[in-house]
């Protein structure tokens, strides 16, 4: 399993090549993708304010990008919860999303794709790029 940053979800489903190969590889090689309903929540809100355009309703386009057999919601438990609460707040970053996808994926001990330095800074083992 792995599960996905949430611009690494979009560019997976709408620009491959906008991924680094390691990336790529490892998306088509993993049986299991995990997204973050927080990263649902970031699409949307994307959307919304206008940063982000798809091309379809964000509803629909989520129920698509969620229909690939190999892909699953993963919503924060209330572990996950603390888990993102306790990471150091010096040395990780400070959104609040990025906490709870990064904390997810501690939790299901899955690696983290993404393209976020700082995370891939904050613990590099965990994450790929």
């Amino acid at each position: 399993m792995i599960v996905l940053d949430t611009h690494a979800w979009l560019w997976w489903l709408s620009d491959p090549s906008r991924l680094s190969d390691p990336a790529r590889e490892k998306i088509a090689q993993t049986p299991e993708i995990a997204i973050s309903t927080i990263s649902i929540w970031e699409l949307a809100t994307l959307v919304r304010r206008g940063r982000l355009e798809l091309d379809r309703p964000v509803g629909d386009w989520v129920a698509r990008a969620l229909s690939d057999a190999r892909s699953s919601a993963v919503a924060p438990s209330p572990e996950i919860a603390l888990s993102a609460a306790g990471l150091d707040e010096r040395s990780f970053p400070g959104d609040p999303a990025d906490r709870l996808i990064f904390a997810s994926a501690q939790a299901l001990k899955a690696p983290l794709i993404t393209r976020d330095a700082a995370m891939r800074a904050f613990d590099s083992s965990a994450t790929l790029w």
